[in-house]
């Protein structure tokens, strides 16, 4: 089960559900709406800001490169 806390773990999946992403790319909008519909995701959707969402894409174009 992730939450918004697990952040590394939520951009390894995100990574391998959509490879074909550049996460730069990705509009916060867009990337809140991939988290919530990770099948392992169970977190209250108003739980996310802005600093959560950042330290997610960080993550993932870190594991990318």
């Amino acid at each position: 089960m992730l939450k918004w806390t697990d952040t590394h773990a939520i951009a390894i999946v995100l990574l391998d559900a959509h490879a074909q992403t550049d996460p730069r790319t990705l509009r916060f909008t867009d990337l809140h709406r991939w988290v919530l519909e990770l099948p392992e995701f169970r977190d209250d959707p108003q739980r996310s800001n802005e600093k959560i969402l950042e330290a997610i894409q960080s993550s993932w174009i870190d594991e990318q490169d």
